[in-house]
């Protein structure tokens, strides 16, 4: 079979060059590329074994969980009898030629006619025991192919440690690892607006933090909305431009964004752009990005009048701030234990606006959903399938194709480390603190 011989010229090319490493390891090195992170035992042996054990179990499997399709009518009628009988020459979809990736391999299946999806997302699992990996995905790039992507080993297994990277561009951020094994990077110039979900003891606060540690060495003014009195944006007061600790202070605060918001909208219509992207560097305003933590505090009413007027005025100011952000230098990290429609219609406006998602581990289905579910509803099952005991896993979305990923750890000493060693990158912003004062007076 071609199949097999390309594999095995290709371990043995392998094999051949690692014989001769001392010829071609001394140019490697000067290009920075370090031959022992190859998974030469994944190449070698790993991916060879997969292969075949894929090509040999593919119609078992396709037979055993209904994926396969018969050419011959499955019923027959005898007399006045409808008589159905078993499936006759079952044709399984087409299985093309496993392309290698250094934690897996990714095979293309082109579908029989008639076939949907639904059926082979359902299986995935079976998959995973008849091929002995660790996981399979099954995406759906256009109608009647399906890419499966399979990962050989858990890359995500223990914890991600913080460590030193290099310089990446403005405001993106390397906050752990992707289930391939990849860098799971950040980009709010790319997705600027992100809501993240989450239990307790999920994850979800450690992400905050690396991405709070890895955006303080850059030029960018960070704000903080803590209404659970500061207890976890509080550990980088000494970096944030300025810090709502309760929800009349917050109200203070996005008020101020606001009004910042629209003095940079009359400097960009003065300039005749869209954007202060396009803006000279020199003359362009310090990007901000906004961090809510517990977004369900700025939205939830005791039922007196002060209260559902500060809910409402939270509601509308947040909005406006993601509808008009994105192009003027503002950005929003949303993340919240549990949301919901039942916290108001704000919170479902809200949530369009933030097409970057990321959701760990949930206590319930509809936070879930409220997340993932309109941009991949296959993510939403994958993320209430994350233990208690992967604390950091979560499931994200990135150009219409779900993946797991895994924040790094930053201890509270760490985080402290952090904002006390780039406090003097910290953009004076005046009119914020300002209002935050007049909005802890007004409570």
């Amino acid at each position: 079979m071609v199949w097999s011989l390309v594999v095995w010229l290709a371990s043995a090319a392998l094999i051949l060059g690692v014989l001769t490493q001392r010829f071609w390891e001394p140019w490697l090195l000067k290009k920075g590329f370090n031959w022992r992170s190859l998974p030469v035992r994944w190449y070698l042996v790993g991916f060879p074994a997969t292969a075949i054990r894929m090509r040999w179990r593919w119609k078992q499997v396709c037979l055993i969980n209904d994926l396969s399709i018969s050419r011959k009518p499955t019923r027959a009628v005898v007399g006045d009898l409808a008589v159905r009988g078993t499936a006759l020459k079952p044709v399984a979809p087409r299985l093309g030629l496993p392309r290698v990736t250094p934690k897996g391999l990714v095979v293309r299946v082109r579908l029989n006619p008639g076939q949907t999806p639904g059926p082979f997302l359902a299986a995935s699992e079976a998959l995973e025991h008849a091929w002995r990996v660790h996981r399979v995905r099954v995406t759906t790039p256009r109608r009647g192919e399906l890419i499966v992507t399979v990962t050989a080993g858990d890359s995500l297994r223990g914890k991600t440690e913080a460590a030193p990277l290099p310089p990446l561009p403005l405001l993106a951020a390397r906050v752990g690892k992707i289930e391939d094994g990849g860098a799971w990077e950040l980009n709010l110039r790319r997705i600027p607006h992100w809501l993240v979900v989450g239990a307790t003891r999920s994850g979800k606060s450690t992400l905050l933090a690396s991405w709070v540690c890895r955006l303080a060495p850059q030029p960018v003014a960070l704000v903080g909305i803590d209404c659970k009195g500061g207890m976890e944006l509080g550990l980088f007061e000494p970096r944030l431009s300025a810090l709502a600790c309760n929800r009349a202070e917050a109200v203070g605060l996005l008020g101020a964004l606001v009004t910042e918001i629209e003095n940079r909208m009359a400097i960009c219509r003065a300039e005749h752009v869209r954007s202060v992207w396009e803006l000279p560097e020199t003359e362009r305003p310090v990007p901000v990005v906004v961090l809510v933590d517990e977004i369900a505090e700025l939205y939830l009413s005791d039922g007196s009048r002060v209260s559902r007027d500060e809910a409402a005025q939270c509601s509308t100011l947040l909005l406006r701030l993601a509808q008009l952000g994105a192009g003027l230098g503002l950005h929003l990290i949303v993340a919240g234990q549990r949301v919901g429609s039942d916290l108001g219609p704000g919170v479902t406006a809200l949530r369009a606006q933030l097409s970057g998602r990321i959701a760990h581990r949930v206590n319930d289905s509809a936070t879930a959903e409220m997340a993932l579910g309109d941009l991949s509803p296959d993510a939403v099952a994958v993320a209430q399938l994350i233990s208690e005991n992967e604390q950091g896993v979560a499931v994200t979305t990135v150009g219409g194709r779900w993946m797991r990923a895994r924040s790094e750890l930053v201890t509270t000493d760490q985080a402290r480390a952090h904002a006390a060693e780039h406090a003097s990158r910290t953009p004076s912003m005046p009119a914020l603190t300002a209002a935050i004062a007049e909005g802890g007076k007004a409570a």
